[in-house]
This record gives structure tokens, C-alpha cells and sequence, in this order.
């Protein structure tokens, strides 16, 4: 498996497997918009040429919010998240970021277990924040 910078090439499988995975997914045209950006990192993990996971953030100046982190649904509990996440933090923090934040729904006891594994806490709750169904998320930060 290869964990690598996302590309403009891989959009197309990505946007796929956000759609899989999320009630309310990205589009493909918010992806490619993405890869282009300055201020956007994204990573995945490949194997065979297909997309396994991903993730990414948005930074400014020392923070970052990291809005997408997805591991294809017949490719979990392989530690595929973590290896994106561990690559993801270390390219924020070669950037110069100092603090990372994110959301996780409440009820996703997987992920916000893998999160607090990576080191980061729970800050607060955002009511109402997920829609289809409607469920409160979970803030957290991690400091690099």
C-alpha cells in the first residue's frame, strides 16, 4: 500500500468513495477544486491503483481543520487510517501548523477512538451538527 499526496488523477475515486461512505459527500467538483488549492493538503492510500482512504486539511497561518478523513468501507480495520492520519499530521506539521482540529459524529466510536489514539481531545459539542440522520459532533484538537 502506498500513502502518498493526493492528485487531480485520483479525484474521481475519491469523490466515489466519499459517496459511498456519507450521507451528504463532497462532490467531485469540491475534490478537484481542493487538490489545486495552496492552503489544502490531502492524502491517500493506494493499493493495486485504487483508492483505499483519505484524508486532508485546510490550514491557515498554524491551525488546520482537517473536514474529510474516509477509508473505503471493504478496506477498514487494516490501519489504514492511521497510516493516512499519521502522514497527514506530519506534513501539517512541516508546514508550521501548531494545532489541528476536527469534528466526528458522536456515535462513530471507531474514528473518535483512532483520533484519541493520535492524540487528540475532546473540546465541546456541536448540536445538531450532522444532517441524514440528524446527530451531534464531537470537537476535537490535537496540538503538534
Amino acid at each position: 500500500m502506498l500513502v502518498r499526496r493526493m492528485t487531480k488523477e485520483d479525484c474521481v475515486q475519491v469523490a466515489a468513495v466519499e459517496a459511498a461512505s456519507f450521507s451528504m459527500p463532497w462532490s467531485l467538483k469540491s475534490f478537484t477544486e481542493t487538490v489545486e488549492k495552496e492552503n489544502y493538503r490531502y492524502i491517500v492510500a493506494e493499493e493495486n491503483g485504487e483508492i483505499l482512504g483519505y484524508c486532508g486539511f485546510i490550514y491557515v497561518l498554524d491551525e488546520a481543520e482537517i473536514p474529510n478523513v474516509c477509508v473505503r468501507s471493504d478496506a477498514r480495520n487494516r490501519g489504514i487510517g492511521r497510516k493516512i492520519m499519521e502522514q497527514l499530521l506530519t506534513e501539517a506539521e512541516q508546514l508550521g501548523v501548531t494545532i489541528a482540529y476536527l469534528e466526528v459524529r458522536e456515535s462513530n466510536q471507531a474514528a473518535r477512538h483512532l483520533y484519541e489514539s493520535l492524540g487528540f481531545t475532546e473540546n465541546g459539542i456541536r448540536k445538531n451538527f450532522y444532517e441524514q440522520p440528524t446527530e451531534d459532533a464531537v470537537l476535537m484538537s490535537k496540538t503538534l
